[in-house]
């Protein structure tokens, strides 16, 4: 793991770089030493219905979850939160500096009991390198 999901207005689409902003978190999550290639996941969901703050039609939002398995240690998870909000004020500076933004990042455990998986990407990779 992690997922690194953002969730965007739809209003802001026209001024971000989601392409570079996913790229970012992606190296970002995997630069933090924490998570195993293979497992990391980012994407983009763009929300046509929203309402932020005063309800004015400027307003927009990014907000970035982070998902990560169970056991690693709170300054740690602290750390990676701290690395894509850093990552995302970048990514977003002119966006930020010109429009009204709500920017959030919130990390969270996955609970391992409660997921089920296959992942033939490490498969993949565990052929590739036995050749």
């Amino acid at each position: 793991m992690p997922h690194v999901i953002v969730e965007y207005s739809s209003n802001l689409e026209p001024e971000m770089d989601l392409a570079g902003l996913i790229d970012g978190l992606h190296e970002t999550a995997l630069a933090s030493g924490l998570f195993d290639i293979d497992g990391i996941r980012s994407r983009a969901v763009c929300r046509d219905v929203f309402k932020v703050g005063d309800g004015n039609p400027e307003n927009g939002f990014v907000h970035i979850t982070a998902r990560v398995g169970q056991g690693r240690p709170v300054d740690a998870r602290q750390g990676l939160g701290r690395a894509l909000l850093a990552t995302a004020e970048g990514a977003l500076a002119d966006l930020l500096a010109t429009t009204p933004v709500s920017l959030a990042v919130e990390v969270h455990e996955i609970d391992r009991a409660m997921t089920f998986r296959r992942n033939t990407i490490r498969e993949r990779r565990n052929r590739e390198t036995a050749s």
